[in-house]
Order: C-alpha cells, then structure tokens, then sequence
C-alpha cells in the first residue's frame, strides 16, 4: 500500500458484538476497511483483533481518531494500540560480537524490506564498529560487567531517548538485559539461538549434539524481567543428522537465526504482533 493507513490492534473481554461495533466506528467516519482479522481466545475469554483502514476519505484527523475510540473502547474494557503506516519508527540494534544478523538487519532495511530507520548501534564490544562505519550508523561503544551495569544501562536508556528510539533489538547481544531497565523501556525482541524452551541457557548447540537431536531452531521474542521467557513472535526449525558436527549445527543456526530475526521485526514494524499475558496473537 502507498497510501497511508491507520491500523487498530484491540484486546478485550469476549462479548457480543464486537466486530460490528470496531467496523462501524471506522463505517461512520468514512473509513475503507482494508484488512480486518480477529482471533477469540475462550480459555482467557479474551476478544484480540487486528483491522486496518484507509486514510484517504476518513473524516477524522490523525489528532482525533485516538480520542473517538476511546469513548468507544473504555465501556467494553478494552486495551488498545493506534498505528500510522507512513510513521517511520527508529531502531536501535544491540550487539556484543557476532555479525551476521547484524548484517542481515541492515540488508533488509536498506533493500526496503523493512519500514524503519536504523538510528543506532549499541555494542559492549567495539568489534563490530566498521560495520556501522560503512553504512553511516552511530554507533556507540557501552562497555558492561556486573559491577558498571546500574550505570552503564542509563548510559542506554539516554542514548534511546536522545535519538527516540520506539524499539530495540538484541541482535546476538550476549548480556543480560536487567528487569529495571525492561520497566523502562519494555519494546525490545531478542533472538534466542535454540527452540524455546528446550535448551535454554548457554552453549544450546552443543547440548543439542550430545543429545543426538534431528532439528535445531531458533525463537525471536519480547524481552521481559524472566530471562528467555517473553512472549514468542516468530520460530523455526532445521533438520540435523548424525553426520553433521557442532560447525554444522552452528552454521544452520545462524541461517535460522537471522531469518527468525528478520521475520519478527518485519511483523512488529508492520504492527501484526498483539501480546497479552505472556502470549502472543499474530496477524499474518
């Protein structure tokens, strides 16, 4: 679409009704509905929906349609999130040393894959800083340990609002990102290197060798205060044998991981991800 659009993401009680009254909202204004999908989840007796409209003809300006959908929302409970699709949201990616999703990330966005401006570049390492000097992105080089972390993560968090960061991005960020600083600034995904939650933790793939197994996988998810324990946006698998070694495995996870990475970012920017409790509902 190159015009822009508005898109509503709506979690509720279940009740009767409720697909007509989001539509006539939008109906009443003038709106074209372009995309509209819902999804009931009767064990939490919860509503989740995802609907997208035209600008173009809507009668209410941006500043408005927030505010008129609020008196509609409150009565029915209702939780609820309002996009632009011409806002370009900024990115900060995080990394320690390894560079491939780093790379993948960069590709994708410069390739217009991805609807977002990469502002910035964090690392507790300063390998990875010619890669950020080739595509002009700052980058900046935030050392951490276990007796600096307090200070250093308000180092971060300023550095998020000086270039207004919306969302964050562990890409092979090999620290522990700490409960206070998730409170502050909860939009981050991370990817994890295994299939969650089996192997959780350090060295996954050579746990998974020893262990003979036929897939390995990789997970992309929502950081929160419990470690590697977020709400899952997006997983895959590959299939391993007996004749592949640790190299192997490692080579496959990259591929998965960068994928997997990509896949969730692109679903966050494009607004089809609803979190709520510890789940997620995605819009494809």
């Amino acid at each position: 679409m190159t015009e822009p659009t508005a898109t509503l993401l709506i979690s509720c009680p279940d009740q009767r009704g409720l697909v007509a009254k989001i539509a006539n909202f939008i109906y009443s204004n003038g709106g074209n509905i372009i995309h509209a999908d819902q999804h009931t989840d009767f064990a939490a007796g919860l509503f989740l929906s995802r609907i997208e409209w035209q600008l173009r003809g809507f009668n209410l300006p941006r500043e408005l349609i927030g505010p008129a959908f609020n008196a509609i929302a409150q009565p029915l409970g209702a939780k609820w999130e309002l996009h632009f699709s011409d806002t370009i949201p900024h990115i900060a990616i995080w990394v320690s040393r390894q560079d491939h999703c780093l790379y993948d990330l960069i590709w994708r966005q410069r390739a217009q894959e991805m609807s977002a401006d990469i502002s910035l570049i964090i690392s507790n390492h300063a390998n990875l800083k010619p890669i950020a000097d080739q595509f002009s992105i700052d980058f900046h080089h935030i050392p951490i340990n276990k007796d600096n972390k307090p200070e250093q993560e308000a180092k971060q968090l300023q550095l998020l609002q000086e270039y207004k960061i919306d969302l964050v991005v562990l890409a092979k960020y090999m620290q522990i990102v700490t409960p206070d600083f998730i409170a502050k600034f909860p939009q981050i995904i991370n990817i994890h290197h295994s299939f969650l939650p089996a192997f959780v933790g350090a060295n996954p793939y050579h746990r998974a060798f020893e262990r003979g197994v036929k897939v390995i996988g990789a997970t992309a998810h929502y950081a929160t205060a419990e470690l590697d324990a977020g709400p899952i946006i997006e997983q895959d698998v590959v299939r391993v044998s007996h004749r592949d070694e640790v190299e192997d495995l490692i080579r496959k996870g990259k591929d998965l991981e960068r994928m997997v990475l990509a896949r969730a970012v692109r679903l966050h920017l494009q607004n089809r991800v609803l979190v709520y409790g510890n789940r997620t509902v995605v819009f494809e």
